[in-house]
């Protein structure tokens, strides 16, 4: 009887093991499969997008009427801007891609202005019809580039999460055809940007190179960024370093790190800018064990992993558990007001509070001046530019990047309406609705 029980309890045990292990893999596998779909989703909104854009710029150029040349430009000033946000979603952060996004900054912005003036009493001139020939030649050439990448990507059923892999560990071995032809697109809008002109008015623009502003300093050596690298991680001090130069571009003076430490046999794989030695992103991939803290406590370690590395003024805008790990989302804060594109990400492991993942790429680059604008309008003059029906939660300023990639000052409002949650902008001085976003609701994986 007893030996029966034992048997029994012993078989109970086994299949409640195989069921947990059945369930991890399951919301492991659903945690990729939705990252897979959103950079699928991305990356196939680009190439629409792109299409799109090259048709209406040969629509600009068959018109004769300022009255419909005027919407057409309008047009194409939305549709850049969507696909700039595009690009934007993809696994790009470590793979260069800031000329294809400059350029196509730069035709929202001809766009835009060229659409919102009195086209009857200011015509284009020769210079902008050059312009807009230009742009709709490299639309084209771009288009096809994309257009290979996408039949490749569908004929070889290719999946953005080995990019996002390859990319993070400067895995070269072999050809990642992805990679390869996103790089063929950005040499394409390269060659264009150097070979044309976009007029007087985009003069300061096209020669605009911001790179990291805020990595002032002198320029460190090779074993200075090794001791940085050491004290920022938290290393020992056996671990083997390696250190490249990378890039020649403003935004890419910087010395790339390959760290192994031979104890855990894990790599570690860092970024450090050459002048003042600041850390742009880093990358652990040890495994990582079961969760031993809170996602709160999680949080508690990253705001305290900034100011011990002196980042200072900084709020935690949002924090996820995925699987094992916390990933947080920090943004400057200065007197109450968000400073959304001065922002730094980070992972933390939940099975020791150690920070895995790291990229202040955003808030190097960010070059928002200083002192910050003042509001024209009162919060209630903007409230009163919200939908009526919307139950506003949350208040507060903030500073976003608009449809130009401008900077501007906004009242932000959280607010519900229904059973969803709205994220919307009001200019602060204008009153115009920036930007509304739905937010989606993320199950995290608590255990």
């Amino acid at each position: 009887m007893v030996r029966n029980l034992l048997i029994a309890a012993l078989v109970v045990a086994v299949v409640g093991t195989g069921y947990w292990g059945y369930r991890e893999h399951q919301e492991k596998n659903a945690i990729l499969i939705h990252a897979e779909n959103n950079y699928q989703r991305a990356f196939h909104d680009l190439a629409y997008q792109i299409d799109l854009l090259h048709d209406k710029l040969g629509a600009t150029l068959a018109m004769n009427s300022h009255a419909s040349l005027s919407p057409a430009l309008a047009e194409v000033w939305k549709i850049a801007s969507e696909a700039h946000s595009d690009v934007g979603q993809l696994p790009l952060s470590l793979l260069p891609f800031n000329k294809t996004q400059e350029f196509l900054s730069k035709i929202g912005e001809f766009s835009y202005r060229t659409a919102v003036r009195d086209l009857e009493k200011e015509p284009l001139t020769e210079e902008e019809h050059k312009t807009l020939e230009a742009l709709y030649k490299s639309a084209g050439a771009i288009r096809q580039e994309l257009r290979n990448v996408q039949h490749l990507v569908l004929e070889n059923n290719l999946r953005w999460m080995d990019v996002e892999l390859a990319l993070a560990t400067n895995d070269e071995k072999g050809d990642n055809i992805i990679i390869d032809g996103l790089k063929a697109v950005e040499k394409n809008v390269d060659t264009f940007s150097s070979s044309s002109e976009f007029g007087p008015s985009f003069i300061g623009l096209a020669n605009e190179e911001k790179g990291f502003v805020r990595a002032k300093g002198r320029p460190i050596s090779k074993d200075e960024a090794k001791r940085i690298a050491r004290e920022f991680l938290g290393l020992k001090g056996t671990e083997k370093i390696k250190v490249t130069d990378s890039g020649n571009g403003a935004d890419e003076r910087f010395y790339s790190l390959t760290i192994h430490d031979p104890k855990t046999k894990g790599d570690i794989y860092m970024d450090v800018t050459k002048n003042g030695g600041y850390p742009i992103w880093a990358l652990n991939s040890r495994p990582i064990g079961k969760p031993k803290i809170s996602l709160h406590e999680a949080a508690n370690r990253g705001m305290a992993f900034l100011r011990r590395h002196q980042f200072t003024g900084f709020e935690l805008y949002d924090s996820t558990q995925y699987d094992n790990v916390a990933v947080l989302t920090f943004v400057k804060s200065e007197n109450g007001v968000r400073i959304y594109p001065e922002a730094i990400q980070m992972k933390v492991a939940l099975d020791n509070g150690y920070v895995v993942g790291f990229t202040a790429r955003d808030y190097l680059s960010s070059s928002i001046p200083r002192p910050l604008p003042k509001p024209t309008l009162t919060v209630e003059a903007a409230k009163k530019k919200l939908n009526p029906h919307l139950k506003v939660m949350e208040e507060r300023q903030a500073v976003i990047m608009n449809d130009l990639q401008k900077p501007v000052l906004c009242y932000e409002f959280l607010g519900t309406l229904g059973d969803e949650t709205y994220q919307l902008f009001i200019n602060a001085a204008t009153g115009l609705e920036e930007k509304v976003e739905k937010l989606e609701s993320v199950e995290p994986n608590y255990r």
